[in-house]
């Protein structure tokens, strides 16, 4: 019989539940801290603590490695040069998260009908296509914007290229950031892109806190350039509790949990579960990232 793969898994105060893994691998669960004695010799990470760059310190250790899962859909605190130039698979968790009352102030007020506004998803991934099935079920038309402009494409119809989204903004209702962080989309959401957007929009940011110059977002709210904006990722986070987007009405702020349905972390545990299956069985894996490109290409 084989000898059975070593997987580390780099964890933060939360433990996965990875008992359905305990007859096929060896386990060995560190945090941050110890992660360089648990990553010595093993041919498995798995980053938990998805926000950690741990790895980086210590991977003179981990030259055993052949496959890393990070437990987000967003890769971009994992990929070090030496990680991207290695023979080293990573993974993702791609399609897992495929989602005042102060004053007891009772006033009626009207709210907005959405059927027939216009949405602008940037990121065409399967977050970015799940997102715009679901646009479209409530009666919004959607665009795309991504990588690589084209035509007849079957989620999103028209997609623009990214590089062009000050252009294709201009009758926006929704503007709506679910891309990847690479060096192409950092900054993305600039002064330019805010004022081509019609005032009555709004901005929506479940993506990465880097997608926008948060300066420019903070000035196009305070200056009424757009309507509003609901932001769940930030440059820092937490967001500092002296930060203005928290005192501005026109924004709503969650802390990065957008995809935190009760039993996300079941959900995770499954997928990982899932794939070392497939890894020990010598089967390709699912959700291999482009560690160039910084996300799943297929």
């Amino acid at each position: 019989m084989a000898e059975q793969p070593t997987v580390a898994v780099l964890h933060a105060d939360h433990v996965p539940d990875l008992a359905a893994l305990k007859d096929v691998v060896q386990l060995r669960f560190a945090t941050a801290p110890d992660l360089a004695e648990a990553v010595a010799g093993a041919d498995i990470l798995l980053v938990w603590d998805f926000f950690s760059t741990a790895l980086r310190d210590v991977w003179p250790r981990a030259s055993a490695l052949r496959w890393v899962h990070v437990a987000s859909a967003g890769v971009d605190s994992l990929l070090f040069d030496e990680l991207v130039r290695s023979d080293v698979v990573v993974t993702n968790s791609r399609g897992v998260f495929d989602r005042l009352q102060r004053d007891s102030t009772w006033k009626h007020r009207e709210t907005e009908q959405i059927a027939g506004k216009h949405a602008v998803v940037v990121g065409t991934g399967s977050i970015g296509r799940a997102t715009a099935g679901l646009l479209r079920a409530v009666g919004l038309r959607v665009s795309g914007v991504g990588r690589v402009e084209r035509e007849n494409d079957p989620d999103f119809g028209t997609v623009h290229a990214s590089e062009r989204l000050a252009e294709v903004v201009c009758d926006a209702d929704y503007l709506v950031l679910l891309a990847p962080l690479t060096e192409r989309t950092r900054g993305l959401v600039d002064r330019k892109v805010l004022a081509a957007l019609p005032a009555s929009a709004r901005l929506i940011n479940v993506g990465r806190g880097e997608l926008v110059v948060t300066t420019d977002v903070v000035a196009a709210l305070q200056e009424n350039v757009i309507a509003g904006a609901a932001l769940d990722v930030f440059e820092s986070e937490p967001l500092p509790a002296d930060h203005p987007l928290w005192a501005l009405d026109s924004v709503l702020v969650t802390p990065h949990m957008s995809g935190d349905a009760i039993g996300w972390r079941d959900r995770l545990a499954q997928l990982f579960v899932e794939n070392c299956e497939r890894y020990v069985e010598g089967r390709e894996l699912n959700n291999i990232v482009d560690k160039v490109r910084g996300y799943v290409t297929g």
